[in-house]
C-alpha cells in the first residue's frame, strides 16, 4: 500500500519462512499521523536528502539561503520537504509488474533552492520480488539535487521488537565520519577493525553500545558508508540484511554512490499500524543517495544537476524468504 502524500509507502508484505504474509515496513494506519510525522517514515526525501551544513549553499556564483535547523544545518529537503507534499499519481497495471507514477513540481526557491524542479518518481513492482524506484528530475536553472526514499524495515514483521538481531552486510570499505551536528567532517575513514565494518555479515546491535565517538555522537548508526568515491551510473549492490528467525532476506541495489544506513536511534514512542508503538531500533534505513553535505566538499560526487540535464537514480530493494539455518534461500512472492 502506498500513499500520494509524500509518495509513503505505508505496507510492503512478505512471506516468512513459515507461508505467513508479514507486513516489513514501519507506517501509520491513519492517513492524518502522515501530515504529523517527524521520521519521514516510508517517505521520499528532498529536495536535498541528508545533512547540508549552514543555511547558505553557492551555485554557479550565486549564493542561495535555505532552510536550516536552529542547530545550523539544512535537514532532509527542509521544513517542508518532498515528504510533506502531495504527489499526483497514476498506477498502472503489467501482466508482470505493477506501476504507481508520482509526480510533483517544486517551485523556484522552495526551501531556498534555485529553480522549478519537475520530479517524477516511479515504484514498480514486478514477479521477481523486486521493488524498484526510478527518480528522474529535470529543473530550468542549475540546482542541487540529492533524493533518497526513508523507508523503516523490520524484516520480523513485528515492529514491536528491534532490529538488534538483524544480520547486515555493506558492500563498502569506507564510511562518512560526522561531526557535533552529524555531518560528515569530508574524510572518507576505512571500515576495517572498526565497529563500522559491515564487509562480513554483521548483527546490528553487536556493536551498536560500543564506547565509539561515532556511535555516541548518532546514539547509533546514522552514518553514510560510500559505495563508489567516483559517481557512475552503474546498478550495483549495495547491501543485504537478513533476519534469520522470519527467513526474510533483503537486498539492495542502487546506481547512488552512498548507502546510508540509519539503525532507527530516535524513534520514540510512536503509535504505528495496529497500535503497535514504535521505539529505538524498531526498524532501520538503508537510503541509498548522494553524500550528505556534498555542496560543501569538492572531493565528493557533485549534486549539482545543470539547467537542461536530467537526473536520474534508481534503487531495487528484493526481497525473499526461506532462509534455513546455513542462511540458504528460496523464492517468494513480494506485495506492496
Amino acid at each position: 500500500m502506498v500513499s500520494n502524500y509524500g509518495a509513503a509507502v505505508v505496507s510492503l508484505f512478505v512471506h516468512n519462512k513459515n507461508g505467513q504474509l508479514v507486513d516489513i515496513v514501519l507506517g501509520y494506519d491513519n492517513p492524518g499521523d502522515y501530515i504529523n510525522d517527524e521520521y519521514y517514515l516510508g517517505t521520499v526525501v528532498g529536495r536535498y536528502a541528508n545533512r547540508v551544513n549552514g543555511d547558505t549553499v553557492n551555485i554557479e556564483g550565486q549564493s542561495y539561503k535555505i532552510s536550516a535547523t536552529d542547530g545550523g544545518y539544512h535537514l532532509h529537503g527542509g521544513k517542508q520537504g518532498f515528504n510533506k507534499k502531495i504527489f499526483e499519481a497514476v498506477r498502472f497495471t503489467q501482466p508482470s509488474h505493477g506501476v504507481i507514477v508520482f509526480n510533483y513540481t517544486s517551485p523556484h526557491l522552495e526551501e531556498g533552492f534555485p529553480g522549478e524542479l519537475q520530479l517524477e518518481v516511479t515504484y514498480t513492482l514486478d514477479d521477481f520480488d523486486a521493488w524498484t524506484i526510478e527518480y528522474r528530475a529535470t529543473c530550468n536553472m542549475t540546482t542541487l539535487i540529492n533524493l533518497t526514499q526513508h523507508t523503516y524495515f523490520n524484516l520480523g514483521g513485528d515492529p514491536g521488537k528491534d532490529i538488534d538481531d538483524h544480520e547486515l552486510q555493506i558492500n563498502s570499505r569506507y564510511y562518512l565520519p560526522v561531526n557535533q551536528l552529524q555531518v560528515p567532517t569530508g574524510e572518507l575513514a576505512e571500515v576495517k577493525d572498526t565497529t563500522f565494518d559491515f564487509t562480513s555479515f554483521k548483527k546490528i546491535g553487536q556493536d551498536i553500545m560500543a564506547d565509539n565517538e561515532q556511535l555516541k555522537l548518532s546514539h547509533g548508526y546514522d552514518h553514510s558508508f560510500v559505495l563508489e568515491k567516483i559517481h557512475t551510473p552503474l546498478l550495483k549492490k549495495a547491501a543485504q540484511v537478513r533476519d534469520v528467525r522470519s527467513g526474510i532476506k533483503l537486498d539492495v541495489y542502487t546506481t547512488e554512490p552512498a548507502i546510508h544506513f540509519y539503525s532507527g536511534n530516535y524513534l520514540h514512542n510512536i503509535k504505528g499500524k495496529n497500535d503497535i508503538i514504535y521505539n529505538r531500533r524498531a526498524g532501520f534505513c538503508l537510503e541509498t543517495q548522494h553524500f550528505p553535505d556534498a555542496p560543501n566538499h569538492a572531493h565528493f560526487p557533485s549534486t549539482v544537476l545543470k539547467e537542461g540535464e536530467e537526473f536520474y537514480s534508481k534503487t531495487i530493494f528484493v526481497a525473499s524468504a526461506g532462509l534455513n539455518a546455513n542462511h540458504e534461500d528460496t523464492k517468494n512472492n513480494l506485495a506492496i
